[in-house]
């Protein structure tokens, strides 16, 4: 498993990049897609053999003048610069945001009566860990049929990547697992990871239990979660649904996010209302 996030990031980046984003033909000579390491090594006004040594993880604090440079360079969002911040402050070890602090699992009165004003919509509270903590009871009803809300049996509470990777229903209930399982990944990897106590434990045992499928996108995949989008799920009495969705993050005290789902189209919507009892057109789609 790689512990080399700000190497993984930077060639991510660059290889996702379209040369004509930056001002750079295509040209028929490129095998290889985005960027070469020279072409960010000239935009970024460093050398390519520093490039190359911040890929292959032979150095891991590049000064903020140089961190600055990359990220214009490989024109990187806000929430991707934070990130690359993250990691580098990360690759040090000697300070870490979260402390020994293990994984919430209280959810404070106030996000919890944020999750029922949240009803009748679907809406689950996530620690970093991806475990379920709370939900709304249209979540139940949309989640718990599929055995997604199936406990472990040491007792401790039910986790989105434990059933994404090591339940086969999984694969069943999203149809677009592969998409799934590299959020499931990414969002593990957001903050300082292998840092992380809690964390490395978790990506220990689903390297044991998972196996290649984990492993290989733990190597390959920086963390960066989508924040919204579109998910399928099939659910056994309604079949395939079309769901947006919305992260919200809570204070980093709490440690903890919201995931808000809402049909993303009429037959949803419908879906939805039938699950939970509703009259129809209690939930409406979000527009496109």
């Amino acid at each position: 498993m790689s512990d080399n996030e700000l190497g993984v990031l930077l060639r991510s980046r660059r290889e996702a990049l379209d040369p004509a984003a930056v001002g750079l033909p295509a040209g028929p000579r490129r095998r290889t897609p985005g960027l070469r390491r020279s072409e960010v090594a000239a935009l970024a006004g460093v050398s390519v053999e520093y490039v190359i040594r911040l890929e292959q993880g032979r150095d891991r604090r590049p000064s903020p003048q140089v961190l600055a440079a990359l990220a214009d360079a490989l024109r990187l969002t806000p929430a991707e610069r934070t990130h690359l911040l993250i990691l580098t402050k990360a690759a040090d070890g000697a300070f870490r945001c979260r402390g020994a602090a293990e994984a919430a699992r209280t959810v404070r009165a106030g996000a919890r009566a944020l999750l029922e004003r949240l009803s009748p919509a679907p809406v689950v509270l996530l620690n970093r860990l991806g475990e379920i903590l709370a939900h709304t009871p249209a979540y139940e009803s949309l989640a718990g049929p599929t055995g997604l809300l199936d406990g472990a049996d040491d007792g401790d509470p039910p986790s989105l990547p434990r059933f994404v990777f090591t339940d086969p229903r999984a694969r069943t209930v999203f149809p677009d697992w592969e998409h799934v399982a590299d959020e499931q990944v990414a969002a593990l990897k957001q903050g300082p990871f292998r840092a992380d106590g809690a964390m490395a434990a978790l990506a220990d045992e689903l390297t044991v239990t998972a196996g290649d499928p984990f492993t290989r996108r733990v190597a390959t995949l920086p963390g960066l979660p989508l924040a919204h989008g579109v998910l399928r799920m099939v659910h056994p009495a309604v079949g395939e649904l079309r769901l947006a969705y919305e992260t919200l993050d809570l204070p980093a005290d709490d440690d903890q996010r919201l995931v808000v789902h809402l049909p993303a189209d009429a037959a949803a919507a419908a879906a939805l209302d039938r699950l939970d009892g509703r009259r129809p057109g209690a939930l409406r789609a979000v527009p496109a």
